[in-house]
C-alpha cells in the first residue's frame, strides 16, 4: 500500500475521529427560549373532502385568544387519568389531553426525583397537547361546533383507567350533539371516537381532525447523531423534520404558516418525538388522511395534525370516527406490539438513523441478551463476543497479514537505510518485498474499517433507546447511557471533592475508570500492528490511543465498555494469530523501540 492510500485512510480514520468528538465536546448552541404565551386555535370552513386544520393565530389576535384559552383550561373541570403507566387529566375545556406524567420513569436516578412530565396544558410554560375538534361545512358556523375551548360535559364514567372509558358531550343548541368517548389501554395508547347526531332536518357536512401542539421551541439535545421534532409514515414513507426546520418550510396560503402537508391514501401517523419520549397521532389504518406539519410564527406553535375527510350527516343519523394517539415512552417491545396490531412500520418511531439496516438487528440481539442475562452491562460484553465470532472469519486474514508484516519489519527498515531520502526507491523497493513474499499491507486496514460502522452503529442504539437509560452494570456504573461517573482529579473518590462540571474543560480531563481501561487496551491493540513506514504517521498512531482515550472519555459508558471488550478480544486473537504463524510480539519490546525511535529523531535535529 503506498503513501497516498494510507494518508487516505488514515485521514478517512483520524476524520471520523475528529467529527464524532467535535460534535460531542462542542455541541450546537442552544438558543434562550422565550416564554410566549399559549395561544389557541379555531378551525376555519371545511373543504368538500378533507377539513383544514385551524389556521396560525394573526398578530392582532393572539393575545386575546391566549386569555381566552389560558382562563378557560384553568377553571374548566378535569377527568382523572390513572393507569399502571400514565397518571395525569383531562380538561373539559375543549377535551384536551393536555395533562400527562409517565409512572415508571424519572427525571434522575434519585428515586424521588420527580416523574417524567410528557404534556402541559395551555397557560404553563411549553404547553404541550392534543386537540380534537370538528371543521364547520356547508351551512355551519364555528361556533355550531366543537373547538378549542368548547366547554364539554362528562355523560359517562369517572376517572379513566383501562377498560373504563369516559365520555363527553356537548349540545350545539343547534339539532347537533357531538360525543367524544376516550379509552386506554395500560400502556400509551389512547383510542379517540368522535361522534355528531343530526336532530335537525337537513343534512349536515363537517370534518374531524385531531392535532398535537406544542407551544415554544422545546428543550432539545441539539446532537447530530440525534432526531428530535416531527416524525411522520406517510403511505410507508418516513419523514423527519427538525425543530429548527420547520420555520422554514414553504409558506402554504390555505395554512397562513409554513407547513408540509401531505395526502396518504392508505395508513400513516404524525406526531413529536424526543429522545426518548413521543406523542403521535394515529388515523385508523387503511384510510385517507391529510398529514400536516407547521410551525405558526405569530405564536410560536409547533403543530402536526391529522386531518379526517369531511363526513354528511343525514337527519337523525350518527357520525363517528376513531382515532388513536400514543402519548408515553418508546419502549421497543410496547411500540413493536402497536405495530403487529396493525400501525404500520411504527417501530420505524425510533430513530435508527442512517445504518438502521446494523442498529435495527445490534438493538434487538441485545434486547433479548438482556431478558436472559438481566444486566445490560454484562450483556454488552456478550453482545461484543458474538460480534467478534461473528467477524472473526474476515479478520482473521488481516491478523496474518499483520504477522507477517511484523516478520517483514527488518526487512523494511533495511530498505528505508538504504533509500535515506529517496523516496520514491523507497516505495518501489517495499513494493517488490511485498510482492516477493506475498503479503496484502492493505489487509491490515481491515479491521478498522469494519469496527467503524458497528461502533457507529452501536453508540446509535445505546445513545437513542430508551432501554439503556439509567441501566446499570456494576459498582459506580449505574446509567450506561451516561458517561462515568468516576474521576482520576478525585483518585476516583478517595479525595474529598467532587468531579468537575460536564462542559467543562476539567471534565474532559477528568478521566474515569472505564476511559483509562479504554487507552490502555487500544495501546495494547497498536502494538501488535505493524508501524507505518513514515515517521509522521508513526508519530500520529503513537498519539491515538490517549486520543481517544479523552475524546471518548465522556461518551456513554456503555459505548465505552463496548470499545474496551472488542480492543481485549481483538488483542488476544490477534496475539494468538501472531503466535501460531511463528511470530512471538513483544510489546514492551516496542516500547524500547519507541524510545530508540525518539532520540534518532532528536539525533537527527542536531
Amino acid at each position: 500500500m503506498d503513501d497516498q492510500n494510507k494518508n487516505l485512510i488514515l485521514a478517512t480514520v483520524l476524520s471520523f475521529v475528529v467529527l464524532m468528538g467535535w460534535f460531542f465536546l462542542f455541541p450546537p448552541q442552544e438558543t434562550p427560549q422565550t416564554e410566549t404565551p399559549a395561544a389557541e386555535q379555531t378551525a376555519d370552513s371545511a373543504g368538500d373532502s378533507v377539513a383544514p386544520a385551524p389556521p396560525g393565530v394573526q398578530d392582532g389576535v393572539a393575545a386575546q385568544r391566549v386569555d381566552a384559552a389560558a382562563a378557560a383550561v384553568a377553571d374548566a373541570a378535569r377527568i382523572e387519568i390513572d393507569t399502571p403507566s400514565l397518571t395525569g387529566s383531562i380538561s373539559l375545556a375543549g377535551g384536551r389531553i393536555d395533562e400527562l406524567s409517565l409512572r415508571n420513569y424519572r427525571e434522575t436516578l434519585d428515586p424521588d426525583s420527580p416523574l417524567v412530565n410528557l404534556l402541559s396544558p395551555v397557560g404553563k410554560p411549553k404547553a404541550y397537547y392534543a386537540l380534537y375538534g370538528w371543521a364547520p361545512g356547508g351551512s355551519l358556523d364555528f361556533d355550531q361546533v366543537p373547538g378549542a375551548t368548547t366547554p364539554w360535559q362528562q355523560e359517562s364514567g369517572g376517572t379513566l383507567a383501562p377498560g373504563k372509558p369516559v365520555t363527553l358531550a356537548w349540545d350545539n343548541g343547534n339539532g347537533l350533539i357531538f360525543r367524544r368517548t376516550i379509552s386506554v389501554d395500560d400502556k400509551f395508547m389512547f383510542s379517540v371516537t368522535q361522534s355528531v347526531e343530526n336532530t335537525t332536518d337537513t343534512a349536515q357536512r363537517l370534518a374531524p381532525y385531531g392535532l398535537v401542539a406544542r407551544h415554544g421551541e422545546p428543550d432539545t439535545k441539539k446532537f447530530f447523531i440525534l432526531h428530535e421534532g416531527v416524525v411522520r409514515m406517510s403511505d410507508g414513507a418516513l419523514e423527519e423534520i427538525k425543530y429548527a426546520k420547520m420555520p422554514d418550510l414553504e409558506v402554504v396560503p390555505r395554512e397562513q404558516a409554513p407547513a408540509e402537508v401531505i395526502d396518504v391514501t392508505n395508513s400513516g401517523w404524525i406526531g413529536f418525538t424526543d429522545k426518548y419520549w413521543m406523542t403521535t397521532l394515529i388515523p385508523a389504518q387503511g384510510e385517507s388522511f391529510s398529514s400536516v406539519a407547521k410551525y405558526i410564527p405569530s405564536a410560536d406553535i409547533y403543530q402536526t395534525e391529522a386531518r379526517l375527510p369531511t363526513v354528511t350527516v343525514e337527519p337523525g343519523q350518527t357520525q363517528e370516527v376513531t382515532t388513536q394517539l400514543f402519548a408515553g415512552a418508546k419502549e421497543w417491545e410496547t411500540i413493536r406490539d402497536y405495530q403487529a396490531a396493525g400501525v404500520d412500520r411504527f417501530i420505524d418511531s425510533i430513530d435508527w438513523g442512517w445504518f438502521f439496516f446494523l442498529t435495527k438487528p445490534i438493538f434487538w440481539l441485545l434486547h433479548h441478551l438482556h431478558a436472559i442475562i438481566g444486566n445490560m452491562g454484562w450483556s454488552i460484553i456478550v453482545l461484543t463476543m458474538i460480534l467478534k465470532v461473528l467477524l472473526f472469519p474476515l479478520a482473521y486474514k488481516s491478523y496474518a497479514s499483520m504477522a507477517k508484516m511484523k516478520e517483514l519489519q527488518p526487512e523494511m527498515e533495511k530498505i528505508k537505510e538504504r533509500a535515506g531520502d529517496d523516496r520514491m526507491k523507497m516505495q518501489q523497493e517495499m513494493m517488490a518485498l511485498y510482492k516477493k513474499e506475498k503479503v496484502n499491507p492493505a489487509a491490515g486496514c481491515l479491521p478498522i474499517l469494519l469496527q467503524i460502522p458497528i461502533f457507529f452503529s452501536l453508540y446509535k442504539v445505546i445513545f437513542v433507546t430508551l432501554e439503556l437509560r439509567h441501566a446499570a452494570w456494576i459498582g459506580w456504573i449505574r446509567d450506561l447511557s451516561a458517561p462515568d461517573p468516576s474521576s482520576i482529579l478525585n483518585l476516583f473518590g478517595l479525595l474529598p471533592w467532587g468531579v468537575p462540571e460536564a462542559g467543562s474543560i476539567f471534565a474532559i480531563l477528568s478521566l474515569g475508570v472505564l476511559p483509562i481501561l479504554l487507552g490502555i487496551s487500544m495501546w495494547l491493540q497498536q502494538k501488535l500492528n505493524p508501524a507505518p513506514a513514515d515517521p509522521t504517521q508513526q508519530m500520529i498512531f503513537a498519539w491515538m490511543p490517549w486520543v481517544f482515550m479523552f475524546m471518548l472519555g465522556n461518551f456513554a459508558s456503555g459505548l465505552v465498555l463496548y470499545w474496551i471488550t472488542n480492543n481485549s478480544l481483538t488483542f488476544i486473537q490477534q496475539y494468538t494469530i501472531m503466535r501460531r504463524h511463528g511470530y512471538k510480539p513483544d510489546i514492551f519490546g516496542n516500547i524500547k523501540d519507541g524510545f530508540k525511535f525518539l532520540k534518532r529523531k532528536k539525533k537527527d535535529a542536531e
